[in-house]
């Protein structure tokens, strides 16, 4: 298994106290992956200096966000063309603010369309950069590797196979880990997230994440509550739990209300790592979350849709039979995926129905998963934090 580069002894003392760090983490799922990064990091430098583009979570570290990260939460060709002009006025603005102000390093956390041009200007200009999550050039776009080799100086790998695929690209990188590995539980409480969210333990519980991006609640939302509609009918019993991105709750409410599921749905305001230990299985987006769902250990129905041109384009660039993280991860249709067209609300009722029933009728079927998925954590847990920050330290001393 590779490591992180080794660190002199005492290296910090040759380091400027405290170094200066700008970041860009975009949407929800970069936010929380670059909130588990400063732990480590300020943990080393309590008194880091670290601004750029951010959330809630990262500002909960003491980031300060020059603009806030739902601004680079845009997924799809056509759709990012919409913003175009937006989001490429931001990064020119915060290029020139970095540039007149150099930071010790950067780190571009997820978010490659943004953070690879803007990573290749800052390291052209002598600013070191490194790049946290691997883009996907395994499975997307492998006509990306020369352009991360162009804009980076180190990559941060989540996924173990990754920085060996990047050397023979002569880019250098380090496996750290999954962060979420280190966040969820090896063995989720059940329980007690039912208890949190005043569910029994006899109920049957289906959670529904739709997305973090208002295109996803635009393309999946309503059919995912219709799907939960066509199971409502048989099955009145099962209780339907929508985590909801505050900034995104009044779009599913009104999805949820053009479903005719309003009354038969729990939405409630973040809290998606509760719901998903609390579920029996979930309908979910593909996308990070899926792979959080995993490590959950929940069953799951993997579903996507997004603007018609857009999605000709993405499956042009595909390289693997899978979509969805933990299948990509297993090499397997662990679970089943539903992409553009097939993604009915017939058909993905039906295979929630079949999860539903595998409980009582096929608990062999939930045990292959489980163990699967048990398998996947094992694999992904690292000291994140610990090996990010010795990395990241190297790399500042190099």
């Amino acid at each position: 298994m590779l490591s992180a580069p080794s660190v002199p002894a005492r290296t910090a003392d040759r380091l400027p106290a405290p170094p200066t760090l700008a970041m860009v983490a975009g949407e929800t799922s970069g936010d929380l992956l670059a909130g588990i990064l400063l732990d480590g990091l300020t943990h080393r430098w309590p008194t880091l200096d670290s601004h750029g583009i951010g959330g809630a979570q990262m500002a909960a570290r003491g980031f300060e966000a020059w603009w806030p990260s739902e601004k680079l939460a845009v997924r799809g060709y056509v759709e990012v063309l919409r913003h175009y002009r937006e989001i490429v006025g931001i990064r020119e603005q915060l290029l020139a603010r970095l540039l007149a102000q150099k930071p010790d390093i950067f780190i571009g956390v997820d978010a490659p369309d943004f953070n690879l041009d803007l990573e290749a200007s800052l390291k052209s200009q002598g600013v070191k950069t490194v790049h946290f999550v691997s883009p996907s050039v395994w499975a997307w776009r492998a006509d990306r590797v020369e352009k991360i080799r162009r804009s980076v100086d180190h990559v941060l790998c989540i996924f173990p196979f990754e920085p060996a695929l990047l050397a023979k690209h002569g880019i250098a990188a380090t496996y750290v880990g999954h962060p979420l590995a280190g966040v969820i539980a090896l063995q989720p409480d059940k329980q007690a997230a039912r208890d949190k969210l005043g569910l029994a333990s006899t109920d049957t519980v289906i959670a529904i994440l739709p997305g973090s991006r208002q295109s996803e609640i635009a393309y999946l939302a309503r059919r995912f509550f219709e799907a939960a509609a066509l199971l409502h009918k048989t099955r009145p019993d099962i209780k339907f739990v929508v985590p909801a991105i505050p900034a995104l709750l009044a779009q599913i409410t009104q999805a949820a209300i053009d479903a005719g599921m309003l009354g038969a749905l729990q939405i409630i305001q973040g809290q998606s790592h509760t719901v998903l230990a609390a579920c029996d299985v979930t309908l979910i987006a593909s996308g990070t979350a899926t792979l959080e769902a995993a490590l959950f250990k929940r069953p799951m129905v993997i579903a996507y849709r997004m603007n018609w041109l857009s999605w000709q384009i993405m499956k042009r660039k595909k390289l693997q039979p899978w979509v969805g993280l933990p299948n990509i991860l297993c090499e397997d249709f662990v679970v089943p995926e539903f992409l553009q067209d097939d993604a009915t609300a017939d058909a993905l009722a039906q295979a929630l129905l079949e999860w539903v029933n595998a409980k009582t009728d096929a608990p062999e079927k939930i045990a292959a998963v489980e163990q699967r998925f048990g398998a996947l954590h094992a694999l992904l847990l690292r000291d994140t934090t610990k090996l990010a920050s010795d990395a990241i330290e190297t790399i500042l001393l190099g």
